[in-house]
């Protein structure tokens, strides 16, 4: 927990109990079904919760916000964001069942009253959002027609309605293969240990693409 603190200072005593309580659920779940890679477990904090709140260091959701989170797996990165935001709403999909039973499962028991937690495939959804959110689920020419229609078109946040990837590695080939406006931020600007090295928040507006 000392790696969030040391990011994110201003957390409410509620937050930080939040926060402090997710290593233990998520190491329990793990013990049943396979939620999050075994050599990360030692750097839970790091790797999964503060990776997953990089996006708060980009842009912060405005109460009222509704953010759909694609392929969330085990709630990366939803759960972290929906601690950080409590009166921003997430909606977390993905379509193995049994990873979303983690998901409710850990929102029930931190009180997460912002999460919806849901076993289905993106592109069936018919909602629209004003944000959807995604940690290296695949390609983006894969994940591009599955949010289509999906965003709302009023905006009220910093940044106009439209998705936050959390990419690593070489991201300017994979976006370009689709014709997108894009702005990449790098996590190294923000985080110092070197995971975050060539890890990158893309945002990709949705202006024009309705």
């Amino acid at each position: 927990m000392d790696i969030v603190l040391k990011y994110f200072p201003d957390l409410t005593e509620k937050q930080i109990e939040q926060l402090s309580q997710l290593q233990e659920l998520y190491t329990d779940w793990n013990e049943k079904i396979n939620v999050i890679s075994r050599k990360d477990t030692d750097h839970f904090y790091e790797r999964h919760v503060l990776h997953a709140m990089s996006i708060a260091k980009v842009m912060k959701f405005q109460p009222g916000t509704k953010v759909l989170d694609i392929g969330t797996g085990g709630g990366f990165p939803g759960v972290p964001l929906a601690i950080l935001f409590p009166d921003t709403h997430f909606h977390l999909v993905d379509s193995i069942g049994k990873k979303i039973t983690v998901v409710k499962d850990v929102a029930k028991k931190l009180k997460l009253s912002n999460i919806e937690a849901q076993q289905v495939r993106a592109e069936t959804l018919v909602r629209r959002y004003d944000f959807v959110v995604s940690r290296a689920v695949t390609r983006f020419t894969n994940f591009f027609p599955w949010v289509k229609g999906k965003f709302k078109k009023e905006d009220f946040n910093e940044f106009p309605n439209g998705i936050f990837l959390l990419k690593g590695g070489d991201v300017d080939e994979e976006m370009e293969e689709r014709n997108v406006g894009y702005v990449t931020y790098h996590l190294k600007d923000y985080f110092k240990e070197e995971f975050f090295d060539t890890k990158k928040v893309v945002y990709v507006p949705w202006e024009g693409k309705r």
